[in-house]
């Protein structure tokens, strides 16, 4: 117990000497690199690398200097983040690098801590982003299929990945330039889709690849998910499990490096968010190093940070990854931050020893295994895994004995003395507190402005079909009004059932202005059925009904045919269904409230604000604040409000659902982060367009903390 007590304050002494050691250091960047089967190279010397996602338009830019500082602290060598093509080139051919799109501003900051930077291009990426990071436009170019060997696809491709290049090129952000940019990725886990592709599939990938190459950044390349990435681009593995899943380097001239290690997941409105323990983490990362020669190691997210606006993918919540190491408001989430934190500078004291050599595996048991690094200068390092996740395991390795616990691996630099256990957390446990701030319980405090639901004779859009919903938004608002007419000839009036199908992703019905039901789809089953109960007048009933997109899909081979929005509507009276798709429809694109950008404050003086009333659909709500005193983090408590989205002096924190409730019951997320930045001192606008019904009163703005309890948690 003695020697673990003193290797545990020689590894914290470590760590911190590795801290200061890199701060002491000019800014990273510069030199050749490359790669040979063991690890990236850099300026000569072999890198074991830990790297964290980061993603710049996830947060804001006076947040980044403090995330980019915790990861450092963290023991990270690499931030590696996304670049975001819709956000970027909204329109074809003009491009936007301003405020969080300010991607140059990012990866300088990244090289002024003296870290790498990885730059995964894509430009397609997923990642959770609404339509996968595509812009929306590309979706109207004549003939064209996406992701495939397709001219017109890769001809907008090339574009967008030339123009990020060159940016980088001009600013001297690439490593052969002196800057910290070591590694590029091209595509995105385009293996999971390539069958769906057939023969335009395999020609894309060499496409890709080659392109990517000629380019000439001087870095290497790699394309995650894609066992037959084409020399030399480099294979990568995506996923929670690595050291278990991964195939392995497609050559033996390639390294074995993990893109994406999960530190949590994604989480959709009316799903829990999924937790996975620091202890799970380290043991993977760990086993990846020792089974899979692992040298290269990036934790998504490190930061999830929030899907601002309108940019989170379908069904996605408004915070992203709020579970990583750092949280949604940048704060240290204990005890993953820390404990990942001691692994690193476990492995960073023998790290020398594992680029030297590949491992040799030794049995220790049935299910308990050695891997033991064994350099031509004496120096040994030994990886000692118990892969039973039953119990614990007394093992002998070199004449010594091991207690193992369930699942996990102890880290000996000297192959003597552990100084790391995966499973074993001496680091705090941290809780976040939210504290209200301010309140908005007086009615005197709040406005209010009905939104104008729109009848038939005042559209200009018509068409005797439906339409589908994106490609008649192209995008520039979550919302379309469908709206048509239907005759009563009897003189009393009737209740009939209005039955609307629908592809996504949610809808509200009104007949004659008055709200007549919603309904909406789920994560991965966007359709469904609105059916309710209406009663229509003598003479003319207008029908309004309101499709709204939760993001666009960011998955899937073919986003470009992906279609939402009303497919049928039928009325049915006890003698027969009246079929009135085919009627003449009529459509507005987007809501009034977003025409006058109400939301803003010009916008705002044009609207004719009332005075709180009682809850309706489609209601606008406007209030103001001071901003909390303070630095702490701040956050919208909507826990009383339903679904919509909100803003803070014009700017959009992002969509809420509250009302989508959990299994539990509960709404997958209550707090919606307000950046500082957003704020002034004083006379804070806050708008809100709430599609259901809520509470405005019981809003609050909380400071968010974290509280450290002053007991140790050991496993």
């Amino acid at each position: 117990m003695k020697m673990q007590w003193l290797w545990r304050n020689w590894l914290a002494a470590a760590a911190v000497l590795l801290v200061v050691i890199a701060a002491a250091s000019a800014s990273a960047g510069g030199g050749n690199v490359s790669y040979d089967g063991r690890s990236l190279i850099i300026d000569g010397q072999r890198k074991m690398l830990f790297s964290g996602s980061i993603h710049y338009p996830r947060s804001t830019p006076d947040m980044w200097p403090s995330l980019i500082s915790k990861a450092k602290e963290g023991g990270i060598d690499v931030i590696e983040t996304y670049v975001f093509w819709n956000l970027h080139e909204s329109q074809p051919g003009q491009y936007d690098f301003s405020g969080r799109r300010d991607i140059v501003a990012f990866i300088k900051q990244i090289q002024a801590q003296g870290l790498y930077a990885c730059l995964r291009i894509g430009p397609y990426i997923e990642g959770e982003w609404t339509y996968g990071g595509f812009p929306f436009w590309l979706r109207d170019v004549p003939g064209i299929v996406f992701r495939s060997n397709n001219e017109p696809f890769k001809l907008y491709m090339q574009n967008f990945t030339t123009k990020i290049v060159n940016l980088m090129k001009s600013e001297g952000l690439y490593a052969s330039q002196g800057g910290p940019i070591i590694l590029s990725q091209i595509e995105n886990e385009y293996q999971n889709v390539e069958k769906a592709f057939g023969e335009n599939g395999p020609p894309y990938v060499l496409w890709a690849a080659q392109m990517a190459v000629e380019l000439q950044t001087g870095v290497p390349w790699c394309m995650c998910k894609q066992d037959d990435a084409p020399d030399p681009v480099i294979n990568a593995c995506n996923g929670l499990r690595c050291g278990e899943t991964f195939v392995g380097p497609n050559s033996p001239n390639k390294p074995s490096i993990w893109t994406e290690n999960w530190t949590s997941f994604y989480q959709v409105y009316g799903q829990n968010a999924t937790l996975r323990s620091a202890e799970d983490i380290a043991y993977h990362v760990a086993l990846f190093i020792a089974r899979k020669n692992g040298t290269f190691i990036n934790y998504y997210m490190y930061h999830g940070g929030t899907n601002f606006g309108r940019t989170a993918a379908e069904f996605m919540i408004t915070s992203y990854y709020d579970q990583a190491p750092l949280d949604e408001y940048g704060l240290i989430r204990q005890p993953k931050w820390g404990h990942l934190k001691e692994l690193h500078a476990a492995v960073k004291l023998c790290s020398e020893t594992i680029l030297s050599v590949f491992p040799s595996m030794q049995s220790l048991g049935e299910q308990q295994e050695a891997y033991v690094f064994s350099g031509d200068s004496g120096a040994c390092a030994a990886f000692l895994v118990n892969i039973d996740n039953r119990k614990s395991v007394l093992v002998q390795f070199q004449n010594s004995s091991y207690e193992l616990p369930r699942q996990s691996i102890s880290i000996l630099p000297d192959c003597k003395t552990v100084s790391f256990n995966t499973a074993k957390v001496s680091t705090q446990f941290s809780t976040r507190t939210a504290l209200p701030a301010v309140q908005f319980d007086a009615a005197e405090k709040w406005e209010q402005f009905q939104e104008v639901i729109p009848q038939l004779d005042a559209t200009s859009l018509r068409s005797d079909i439906l339409l589908e919903h994106m490609n008649t938004t192209k995008d520039v608002s979550d919302y379309l009004w469908y709206t048509s007419s239907i005759q009563q000839d009897l003189p009393d009036q009737q209740s009939v059932t209005l039955s609307v199908k629908s592809l996504g992703h949610v809808l509200h019905a009104f007949v004659n202005r008055e709200h007549a039901g919603s309904a909406h789809g789920q994560f991965r089953n966007t359709s469904f059925t609105l059916e309710s109960t209406i009663s229509l007048n003598k003479g003319t009933n207008n029908i309004s009904l309101l499709s709204a997109t939760v993001g666009l899909p960011d998955s899937g081979s073919f986003l470009e045919h992906r279609a939402l929005g009303v497919q049928s509507v039928i009325i049915q009276d006890n003698s027969e269904a009246k079929n009135i798709t085919n009627y003449s429809w009529g459509y507005q694109v987007g809501l009034l409230g977003e025409k006058l950008q109400i939301y803003s404050s010009e916008g705002s003086k044009s609207a004719n604000w009332s005075s709180l009333s009682s809850s309706q659909p489609l209601t606008w709500y406007k209030s103001a604040f001071d901003a909390p005193e303070g630095d702490d983090p701040i956050a919208l408590n909507l826990g009383s409000m339903g679904k919509g989205e909100a803003w803070v002096n014009g700017q959009s924190i992002g969509r809420y659902w509250v009302s989508f409730r959990t299994l539990a019951g509960i709404p997958s997320q209550t707090w919606y982060k307000v950046p500082r930045s957003f704020l002034q001192p004083g006379d804070n606008l806050l708008v809100l367009f709430e599609e259901e019904t809520g509470n405005p009163l019981d809003i609050t703005v909380d400071t968010i903390s974290v509280t450290k309890p002053s007991l140790r948690k050991l496993v």
